[in-house]
């Protein structure tokens, strides 16, 4: 069963013409004058029924009224009829999203570029209740005096109270004048603005806020130095020194527990360390150790994720895997610690995803003192985690992290383990009979918060909220959030009225639409512009209407735009009118009978052309054929009635209609000859000749010679003939010579290689002059006169010599010799040939040479004198050379090297510093291509290693596309002459996966080795194919590190957070104490 067609399945239908034609009415028209209503009914149109249904809007019709509104279900891109979505979305962003749900959530912070790492630090010490209290109780006088603390107040008043989902940080980031586009060091910054903090406190009256820093994150240590002899401590070990925070090294540890017994652990001084001892007098043994004084409140932990490389003077991220519990216990790691333990919980988690150190993001994972459960900080969003510090099943922040619950008794627990988070047993730190142990891969920064007993933990918003905050604060939020409710009212009654405004529009379209159909053909009606109606039923807000692209010049309704028009009923008009103005009115009366006689007139003008043409062309396919041959006949060119009768049927004559004689007139204002480039012709009767003249005319009036008539008894030009047959004598002259010189110089013609013999005198021609002056000869057709010339041939030999010594710049040949024959080696564009002296003396005839500027060669083997033939020195023959065999004489030559010697000699100065700025020239490329080839496999094929020894073309042209083979894969790369080995290796880096570390790269059997060297250096051009290998020695890792890494090492010293108010106190202080 065959399948059904649906090829003409949306093709528009022909007009219907079922009254006979239109042509056929206007012919009528055009010769009674008479017009009868069923001619304008016809003509207009307004026949047609009613369309109902149709796909697209009918321009043949002007009853149809489809289209012009999509589908019940559909909709536009564009205008009235997109989607609802849409045109909200165009009125801008709806305030109303950014709405705090619910309203006791966190809110999140912006990232103004690279901000995160303030973002993550701040919201840290915001939900530190006991730290925010502490902020809300300065007195506003200070606050006015200290920038910095006033836009921490002011911004943790916002992320208590405001209403918003997240709070604009900008005021506060820019008050410190951080740049927002650089990434900085979350734990830098947190030091940083803690003494900063700590500063600006310390003149505030309110004890709970002076010492706030110090009271939550201030410990103290001391280190301790022993004196192996006498056991006695240095004096500097009484000394105890402040911290806010444990930096801790995780390389080589698995968990907190093993880095803090590394952080305390006991150092041996001994050898060239050895500690001088003030009570032994003299350099001993000691050791050294740090011990916890006392703890603070808010016991931080920095882990040393970023390591120092000495080979490539580069930080490296470490994305081990680091274990820390839920709950700490640090009353053993006190040195003096008291009878109640010290117990922690954890309450922040700082994270930096990403494994490059210098960039990457920062999100915090902070836990609610008032519920206990977590929330994870990524600026702007805030999302609930649950009770599990990575989320119950979730693998978002740290798809590497686990969590396992594991009994410390002998009784095992279930499992509560949620997605990529499992609990892991721990080997030291319990409390009770079951702990719990977490891991992350990107943890950077560790929080725990002291367990004291008290019940003084604070809702995160407390129901009373407003209450907390001090009455300027209070004032300033109520403002900020009373300005936000109204601005998510605005935007609602914007976008009410928007909605019902686009629903009444819809409304009136579709109902005027439904009216606008004339239903009788004597029902009054009005005409209106389509494109106008269009807009009309598209746009939300539609102009006045227009009725003038309609109209003709006599103000009336032509009816050659009956397409471009619609008709509508009376009802639908006065609506129209009525509402937005405009005109003109065109009434069903508003026929131009002006513009309907001239169209039948036009319309019997192109009928009558149309058939004039359809006959003339029957005649012009005659002519072609050759079998219409009576009567008068003219000359036209049979190019031009070729193209002509290949035209369409056209409705009147056109410019290509125009000089059917043109090309057969000479300059003489006469018949050119028919051997003349151009000037085929053919003849053809006089009734066509008359009718392309006519047309020629019509559209080309100001060219009478485009037509110029030429009957069959025209005499072609004589003076053209002439200059004809000049031409045709000196093409003959010319092929014979070129014949001649095949003739004298046949075999050099033929490429044929020449014996040489030692002692025979030869010449020198350059190769790439033969090559033109065998191109040159070998035409001898019809374009014998069309072939370019070679160089004037004693000009060629005169630029062979240098003008500084008068010798060769140019080298010969090499020779070879094969069982006693000597021959020379075939270049088409290097070198210098060689050639017999009859050959020369051939030359020298025919290219108008003396012969003594001839340049001469002798061949003669390496190991013995020789002279050239005609020097002043005779060469010395043996007898035994006299008469060998020949079998010794071929095992002689085969053990000799065959040599040319030249008169004038070559010029090895000149020649070595021309080679010498051509491969300067040719190293000096930008933008080119050169292959790379993946090697799969130990071993390269035999193909690429060819293809790789392979001399490259400088200008030869590569695909661009990557190819795939059994072998492997070869790319083109773009590279310069100055492009760096190093460089290189990025592009194969980002083309094959292959990390640079890994790849051996090779030109031919040799190495490329190094990494600063470039491409000039090692001598790699253009079209050159390099091949490469994958040693999988390294770990595969990011391009986009490596990438970061290059671009910090090409800054200039790490300007950290210098320049912004976190260091300038600090400055301003070495100044004055210096």
């Amino acid at each position: 069963m065959s399948r059904p067609t649906t090829r003409s399945k949306n093709k528009r239908q022909r007009p219907d013409d079922s009254d006979g034609s239109s042509s056929r009415i206007l012919r009528k028209i055009h010769l009674s004058g008479e017009i009868t209503q069923d001619d304008i009914h016809h003509l207009y149109s307004i026949w047609k029924p009613v369309c109902e249904g149709c796909r697209v809007n009918s321009k043949d019709s002007p009853n149809c009224f489809c289209g012009f509104i999509p589908p019940p279900n559909g909709a536009r891109k564009l205008g009235l009829w997109q989607k609802m979505s849409d045109i909200v979305l165009a009125l801008g962003p709806d305030s109303c999203k950014d709405l705090r749900s619910p309203a006791n959530s966190p809110a999140g912070l912006t990232n103004l570029g690279a901000t995160c790492y303030a973002n993550s630090i701040v919201q840290c010490l915001y939900m530190n209740t006991s730290f925010r209290s502490g902020v809300f109780s300065v007195e506003p006088d200070l606050l006015k005096h200290h920038p910095v603390l006033d836009q921490l107040a002011r911004l943790f008043a916002q992320l208590h109270s405001s209403e918003m989902a997240f709070i604009d940080s900008a005021p506060f980031i820019k008050t410190l004048e951080l740049d927002n586009g650089v990434q900085q060091d979350s734990h830098e910054f947190l030091t940083l603005f803690l003494s900063l903090l700590e500063r600006s406190l310390s003149d505030s009256k309110v004890c709970n806020a002076r010492t706030i820093v110090q009271d939550i994150f201030r410990g103290r240590v001391s280190h301790v130095t022993r004196c192996s002899m006498c056991g006695k401590d240095s004096e500097a070990s009484s000394t105890l020194e402040d911290f806010y925070e444990l930096e801790l090294n995780i390389k080589g540890f698995n968990n907190l527990d093993e880095s803090l017994e590394d952080y305390l652990s006991v150092e041996e001084l001994h050898g060239e360390n050895q500690y001088f001892c003030e009570s032994c007098g003299k350099r001993v043994d000691a050791t050294r150790y740090i011990k916890l004084r006392s703890l603070p409140s808010v016991l931080n932990f920095q882990l040393k994720r970023c390591v120092f490389l000495p080979k490539t003077t580069t930080k490296k991220k470490i994305t081990s895997a680091f274990s820390f519990p839920r709950q700490l216990n640090m009353t053993r790691r006190l040195c003096d610690h008291s009878q109640s333990e010290l117990i922690y919980d954890l309450s922040a988690i700082l994270i930096h995803k990403g494994t490059a150190v210098n960039s990457g993001h920062y999100v915090a994972h902070i836990k609610d003192e008032w519920d206990g459960h977590w929330w994870e900080f990524d600026d702007e969003h805030v999302s609930k985690l649950g009770i599990h510090p990575f989320g119950e099943g979730s693998s978002s922040s740290t798809a590497k992290s686990v969590t396992i619950v594991q009994p410390a008794c002998s009784q095992q627990l279930g499992s509560v383990a949620n997605g990529n988070h499992i609990n892991i047993p721990s080997p030291d730190i319990s409390i009770g009979n079951c702990e719990e142990i977490f891991s992350s891969t990107d943890a950077y920064m560790l929080m725990y918060t002291h367990r004291d007993g008290k019940e003084n933990r604070g809702k995160l918003v407390p129901g009373n909220s407003k209450d907390v905050l001090p009455f300027h604060l209070l004032k300033e939020i109520e403002e900020l959030n009373a300005s936000y409710v109204s601005a998510c009212q605005d935007y609602q009654i914007k976008k009410e009225r928007e909605v019902q405004n686009i629903m009444e529009r819809r409304q009136e379209v579709r109902l005027l639409l439904s009216e606008a159909p004339v239903q009788s053909l004597e029902e009054p009606f009005f005409w209106i512009s389509t494109d106008w109606l269009r807009q009309w039923a598209d746009v939300v807000t539609p102009p006045t209407i227009d009725n003038t692209p309609i109209q003709c010049l006599h103000g009336r309704v032509p009816f050659s735009k009956v397409g471009t028009m619609k008709r509508v009923s009376n009802k639908a008009w006065c609506k129209l009118l009525s509402k937005y103005g405009g005109g003109p009115e065109l009434t069903s009366e508003d026929y131009c009978i002006d513009c309907l006689k001239d169209g039948a007139k036009t319309t019997v003008c192109i009928d009558d052309y149309r058939d004039r043409r359809a006959s003339m062309k029957e005649l012009a396919e005659a002519a072609l054929a050759g079998t219409c041959l009576g009567g008068n006949l003219y000359y036209i060119s049979k190019a031009w009635l070729f193209q002509w009768i290949r035209r369409k049927n056209i409705d009147s004559s056109c410019i290509a209609d125009s000089g059917p004689t043109a090309s057969l007139r000479c300059p003489h204002g006469e018949l050119l000859p028919e051997q003349a480039v151009g000037a085929k012709r053919l003849l053809v009767p006089q009734i066509l000749w008359l009718f392309l003249c006519e047309s020629s005319t019509v559209v080309k009036a100001e060219d009478p010679f485009g037509c110029s008539p030429f009957p069959m008894d025209s005499e072609t030009c004589a003076l053209c003939n002439n200059e004809l047959t000049q031409v045709a004598c000196l093409e003959d002259s010319l092929r014979a010579a070129k014949i001649k010189q095949r003739q004298n110089h046949e075999k050099l013609f033929l490429g044929k290689s020449i014996p040489l013999s030692p002692g025979s005198r030869y010449y020198l021609l350059p190769s790439s002059w033969l090559s033109k002056w065998r191109t040159y000869i070998t035409s001898s057709g019809k374009n014998v006169s069309s072939s370019v010339e070679p160089d004037c041939l004693d000009a060629i030999l005169v630029s062979l010599k240098c003008d500084k010594h008068s010798r060769l710049i140019e080298r010969p040949l090499d020779l070879t010799c094969k069982r006693g024959v000597i021959v020379q080696r075939t270049s088409a564009t290097d070198g210098l040939t060689i050639i017999t002296e009859s050959d020369w003396k051939c030359f020298c005839e025919e290219w108008k040479v003396p012969e003594g500027k001839g340049i001469y060669a002798e061949i003669y083997y390496s190991g013995t004198t020789n002279k050239l033939i005609g020097s002043s020195e005779e060469m010395l023959l043996l007898e035994s050379d006299l008469d060998p065999s020949v079998d010794e004489v071929n095992g002689e030559l085969e053990s000799k090297q065959p040599i040319i010697k030249t008169n004038p000699e070559i010029c090895d100065d000149c020649i070595g510093e021309r080679e010498s700025s051509e491969l300067m020239r040719k190293l000096n490329y930008s933008d080119k291509d050169i292959s790379v080839f993946l090697v799969r496999g130990k071993e390269a094929p035999r193909s690429v290693l060819e293809a790789s020894v392979t001399a490259s073309e400088f200008d030869r042209r590569t695909s661009k596309r990557s190819r795939r083979t059994s072998g492997g894969n070869t790319i083109n790369l773009k590279v310069s002459g100055s492009t760096s080995i190093y460089q290189l290796k990025m592009m194969i880096w980002e083309s094959f996966g292959v990390v640079k570390e890994n790849q051996k790269l090779y030109k031919g059997s040799r190495e490329i080795e190094g990494e600063s060297a470039t491409l000039a250096d090692m001598n790699i051009f253009p079209g050159d194919f390099l091949w490469a290998t994958d040693s999988e020695i390294h770990e595969n890792r990011d391009i986009a590190d490596e990438l970061s890494e290059q671009k910090m090492e090409f800054q200039e010293a790490e300007e950290g957070f210098r320049g912004t108010l976190l260091t300038s106190n600090l400055l301003f202080q070495s100044l004055t104490q210096g």
